[in-house]
């Protein structure tokens, strides 16, 4: 019996050191770039045949992977607090850790530390005069756009047509390579309507990707102004564009370079209010000014929003969002409380544009 104790002893203490290891050699690994460019690689490579194998079916197979890794840590970890089962179950809580962390980093999570789209775009001074401008501009393409889409019985932005506007995400992201050296076009649509969308509709989450299962799940339950560029956005990571203000440039990129009414519209109106957030604290009466600008149809829009978010704020949203805060800290990336970088990113994009024409 002592035996069989301390072997099982060893096996925990080797299955806890590979972990350990791992977390050390990712991190070593996050620090090269010709390391990171090998996975970046290994993406463009595989993620076709990834997105093809899960996109078949209607339903997302990577919530109920999640919903089945649920059970399974919770009958593990059960099983960890009785004495009977303890040792087993410990080391299959690190057995599982190790491959769920493994998969997770090859497949995905190296692709945090690829080198920024910022490095691609010319150095500008992002200054209050800027943005102020930009948000005038936008609001006036805002309220142009917003005549080209259609409305619910209540007069409120509406998307009809999902399947329309996914061909046409597809197809825009597929005709530019949008500051990504690596090959990323995929013919592949694997969008997919979240299965907990009541639970996540109280989070703030309006969509996100799987890297187990390299589906687009997006928030069905979103108010239409949010749903196109949300599904952009996603798609965006399906391209390989692992940040989150990275993703939501090159959904900006799509939007732009779009003919589609919805997606134009979605995509502009993002813009206007994130720029209308980084001017929030320093300008809060051009802010108010601009918002009493907004066409009739644009105020019935933002009311749905309001409304919305209203309805599903409480402890869960700002429990998801602390989370998924530090959640992009360790992978380097800013923080959920702050729009700063797509701005960035934005306003040098459209000064370079502005400078060339």
């Amino acid at each position: 019996m002592h035996t069989e104790n301390l072997k099982s002893y060893y096996k925990r203490r080797f299955w806890a050191g590979i972990l350990l290891a791992q977390a050390v050699l990712f991190y070593l690994l996050s620090l090269s770039d010709r390391a990171v460019s090998v996975f970046e690689s290994f993406f463009a490579w595989q993620k076709q045949y990834h997105q093809l194998f899960f996109s078949g079916p209607d339903f997302s197979v990577g919530d109920i992977l999640y919903i089945v890794l649920v059970i399974v840590f919770g009958i593990i970890i059960l099983g960890v607090s009785q004495k009977s089962k303890r040792r087993r179950s410990q080391l299959l809580l690190l057995l599982l850790l190790n491959i769920l962390y493994f998969t997770y980093n090859i497949w995905w999570g190296m692709l945090y530390f690829q080198k920024p789209i910022s490095d691609r775009l010319p150095e500008v001074e992002v200054t209050d005069e800027k943005l102020k401008s930009f948000a005038r501009h936008y609001l006036d393409l805002c309220r142009e756009s917003r005549e080209q889409v259609m409305e619910d019985q209540n007069g409120v932005f509406k998307v009809y047509d999902l399947m329309k506007l996914q061909q046409q995400i597809t197809e825009v992201q597929n005709d530019g390579l949008f500051y990504n050296n690596k090959e990323n076009r995929t013919s592949v649509s694997s969008f997919k309507p979240s299965l907990y969308s009541r639970i996540i509709s109280y989070t703030g989450i309006q969509g996100y990707y799987n890297p187990f299962t390299a589906e687009a799940q997006y928030n069905p339950e979103l108010p239409s102004t949010y749903l196109p560029f949300t599904l952009a956005h996603e798609h965006a990571h399906q391209l390989g564009f692992a940040r989150e203000q990275e993703a939501n440039f090159i959904a900006f990129l799509t939007g732009k370079n779009s003919s589609d009414a919805d997606l134009k519209y979605s995509t502009q109106y993002f813009v206007l209010k994130s720029l209308l957030n980084a001017l929030a604290e320093s300008d809060p009466g051009f802010v108010k000014e601009t918002l009493r600008n907004y066409s009739p149809a644009m105020q019935r829009d933002r009311t749905a929003e309001l409304s919305f978010r209203k309805k599903h704020e409480g402890w869960l949203e700002e429990f998801f969002g602390i989370t998924n805060d530090l959640f992009l800290k360790s992978n380097r990336q800013e923080g959920a409380v702050t729009y700063s970088y797509f701005v960035n990113l934005l306003v040098r994009f459209e000064t370079a544009n502005r400078t060339k024409s």
